[in-house]
């Protein structure tokens, strides 16, 4: 799991939490032991053997709950078995001073620690964990976190819309599992809880809330066919015991109530089998939206966007695999590719050639310096990508046809990148005098002579009038440019899809330089004959 998945810090925070709430409500037993401490031992040992992990596994904080868990777990069967071993009175001694000599080792061991992660600005923990435990922290301090839309709170409806009928029964499940309580239902519990908060911090957790919710909808589901199934069943067996006549009935019936209470139907006979169809309606429609929703919103990659058109026929949209063959078919092997880091994964695979920046996020610095390149003059812009060593850029525009998610809607979020270790760029500037980001004729002139608007809207005023009737009308955010006639000097249009959803520019190399100026002797033979 450590290999695969960056948030197993979710499983090893969650594991430790449910040990300790099973020693502090008394449910310490053996098989408590045996399930978990292996796991701390050897889990511990083999994510430490992977190059990615390494002695983080014991130094990060994300790690020393589990830690924490281990030790209380064997305090506690110490302290089971001493009281097992000694009478009373010895027992009660001994379990003070395994408490004080355990309290004092444990105030030693978090001075230590206090002072370890003090060292850190932020205290041992990695950005991703602090922005789950503070909601704002990314956007405060790490931009780069905030900037992914999956790392953005879900809506209230995408709830629905994923697990569907399951946000109903979520709250009869933690109920249910409160009767009885057990190591199981503790369990589920408190991955239930966990993963419902995590979930309305960051989207992409959706996938760690969805098993939580199929089992305590299950949970929801059994106990309540349980009381429905027990009223129908208590029924059938008062009909078959019927005796044939009403004298045995009635002597029957009296025998009964001397012998026992009357039997107590906890809901209607009516009402029990009207509450098993509900059930089963609501299975039925929420099996038909899970194969509705796998259909129509997981099944299609992003790369090849679907629509509707007005006559109910589907409609492609395959800009981003034209573009990516055009440079895998136009360009030297060798060639190196900038754009946003969100297409650097698609670039490389599906390209075949080497990107400035990927999708693998760790270098904020890297990433940043591209951010810095689109949100400055072309003429800056051109100097950087001629210090990586970029030979085409391309971008993500929508605004011919309507995506939404292009490169001008991330813009600010290049701006902030770049302005977080590049000083002189500033968000403000990209800004009209409202505060508000426009890409009109009142933008700010920061905006207007950026790189990232210059490659967007190249050729566009013309381009537009075909498809909106209007020049320069951008259909994403329903306004006209602010620069129609944009003029590139540093970078020559190579590539634009079909639908203008890609665009790629060439950069241009450096010209050569006049010899006879860089020559300093060929310099002073002509400064000697000008005086001659």
């Amino acid at each position: 799991m450590v290999m695969s998945w960056g948030g197993y810090s979710f499983i090893i925070n969650l594991l430790p939490i449910h040990c300790l709430a099973s020693v502090f409500t008394g449910r310490l037993s053996a098989r408590l032991y045996v399930a978990y401490a292996p796991i701390i031992v050897f889990g511990t040992l083999l994510a430490a053997s992977i190059p990615v992990v390494g002695f983080n596994a014991i130094l990060m904080s994300e790690h020393f709950g589990a830690f924490l868990a281990f030790g209380v777990l064997h305090a506690a069967l110490l302290i089971s078995w001493i009281h097992k071993m000694l009478p009373d009175r010895a027992y009660q001694m001994a379990k003070m001073l395994l408490l004080t000599s355990g309290a004092i080792a444990l105030g030693g061991a978090l001075l230590l620690v206090i002072a370890y992660v003090t060292t850190s600005p932020t205290f041992g923990w990695t950005g991703r964990s602090l922005s789950l435990l503070d909601p704002t922290y990314a956007s405060k301090y790490i931009p780069i976190i905030a900037s992914v839309s999956e790392h953005q709170p879900p809506a209230w409806p995408s709830y629905f819309t994923d697990i569907h009928i399951l946000v109903l029964l979520l709250p009869a499940g933690f109920i249910a599992c409160f009767r009885p309580l057990t190591d199981a239902s503790l369990f589920l519990l408190l991955y239930g809880l966990t993963s419902v908060y995590f979930s309305g911090v960051m989207v992409r957790l959706m996938l760690v809330l969805a098993p939580a919710a199929c089992c305590l909808g299950g949970v929801a589901l059994s106990s309540m066919l349980s009381v429905l199934s027990r009223s129908l069943h208590s029924d059938d067996e008062e009909e078959a015991e019927a005796p044939s006549t009403p004298v045995k009935k009635s002597a029957k019936r009296a025998s009964k109530k001397s012998t026992e209470a009357p039997k107590q139907h906890p809901v209607p006979h009516d009402a029990a089998w009207l509450g098993v169809f509900l059930v089963f309606v609501l299975l039925v429609f929420y099996s038909l939206h899970s194969v509705w929703v796998s259909a129509e919103m997981y099944s299609a990659p992003s790369i090849v966007l679907q629509t509707r058109t007005r006559d109910g026929g589907l409609h492609v949209f395959d800009d981003f695999r034209e573009a990516y063959s055009w440079l895998r078919h136009n360009t030297e092997p060798d060639s190196k590719v900038a754009s946003w880091w969100d297409y650097g994964y698609q670039a490389t695979a599906m390209a075949n050639r080497t990107v400035i920046v990927d999708n693998n996020t760790w270098n904020n610095t890297h990433i940043a310096t591209v951010g810095r390149a689109m949100s400055s003059p072309e003429k800056k812009a051109w100097k950087i990508y001629q210090s990586l060593d970029v030979d085409y850029v391309f971008v993500i525009f929508g605004g011919y046809i309507g995506y939404p998610s292009d490169d001008i809607n991330k813009f600010l979020w290049m701006v902030r990148i770049g302005g977080g270790v590049f000083p002189e760029i500033q968000e403000k500037d990209y800004l009209d005098a409202a505060g508000s980001y426009r890409i009109d004729s009142g933008a700010g002139q920061a905006m207007l002579d950026s790189l990232m608007y210059q490659l967007t809207y190249y050729r566009f005023a013309d381009a537009s009038v075909m498809v909106t009737g209007q020049r320069g009308y951008d259909r994403v955010r329903n306004a006209v440019i602010g620069k129609m006639d944009v003029k590139l000097k540093y970078f020559e249009e190579a590539f634009t899809s079909e639908h203008w959803m890609v665009r790629i520019y060439k950069v241009k190399k450096a010209p050569n330089r006049d010899f006879r100026r860089r020559n300093p002797q060929r310099r002073k033979a002509a400064k000697k004959s000008t005086a001659n």
